[in-house]
């Protein structure tokens, strides 16, 4: 996710065996003695007893009789604890010490909303609203990426179309490349309105290609018109011919998403 912005403070969130950790230090970063808040609550008992339950959960590796020595000192008042000593002690995967650049005492989201609510109720409210936030913003961008994969798959069916269907025997790699970039164009012009040559010199400081700045409703548009494009060439249309159908369906099929779109946004 990178990172979270809440008021003036900006918290990073990094991705340890594909699960979100928060950064416990940059939370307190700018409180007074903020650094020490974490030991402090790293100290309490309940704080502890939580931390256990979590581990016995998630982590078949937690090292229970260390845990159940340290609750027996827990309390005292020479008991001490520090995030290294936890980790070191319990063998623990909620939080972790890390070094470097981004460096730091990171915890699992659970730990780390529980920190925030010892910290500050309304802080903590703050931090979740802003976690889900990125979280469905992560969402809907790995939507657009799964659809943009599904156009290349579609591609590729479209593509051995072509080549059963319209390369002839004996020709040269540099034709047979030709005719893959000529029937790729012919999607282009049929839904972006031109080929990918006349976009690169319309958008010269742009990297990648046209489809990687296409929208979602233009990526499911192209989907679907790779596979009627792979039909209609095995079915024999002229080129000029099916052009005109694939911009009809495109123009069809982008205005009924469009109008779908416009619908949720009056709900």
């Amino acid at each position: 996710m990178g990172k979270m912005q809440i008021d003036d403070t900006e918290i990073s969130v990094i991705s340890i065996s594909k699960e979100d950790y928060i950064s416990l230090t940059d939370m307190v970063r700018k409180l007074e003695n903020g650094l020490s808040l974490i030991e402090k609550w790293l100290r309490n008992k309940n704080t502890l007893e939580f931390l256990g339950i979590w581990e016995e959960m998630y982590n078949s590796e937690f090292n229970t009789a260390e845990y159940h020595m340290i609750m027996g000192e827990a309390g005292l008042n020479r008991f001490v604890m520090s995030v290294k000593q936890w980790v070191n002690r319990t063998n623990s995967k909620g939080i972790v010490a890390k070094a470097g650049r981004y460096g730091g005492t990171y915890a699992h989201r659970d730990i780390a909303f529980e920190f925030a609510s010892w910290v500050s109720p309304q802080f903590k409210l703050y931090l979740v609203k802003e976690f889900q936030r990125l979280k469905e913003q992560e969402q809907r961008q790995l939507g657009w990426s799964a659809k943009r994969e599904l156009a290349k798959i579609n591609y590729r069916i479209h593509t051995d179309a072509i080549k059963q269907n319209l390369v002839p025997p004996l020709l040269t790699s540099q034709q047979i490349s030709y005719i893959y970039a000529n029937e790729a164009d012919v999607l282009n012009v049929a839904l972006f309105g031109m080929t990918a040559k006349e976009w690169r010199e319309k958008n010269p400081g742009r990297k990648g290609n046209i489809r990687d700045y296409a929208s979602i409703n233009e990526l499911i548009c192209l989907s679907n018109m790779e596979n009627i494009n792979a039909v209609l060439i095995h079915d024999g249309y002229e080129q000029k011919e099916w052009l005109i159908k694939l911009n009809r369906i495109a123009i069809q099929q982008m205005t009924i998403l469009e109008e779908q779109n416009a619908g949720k946004r009056l709900e």
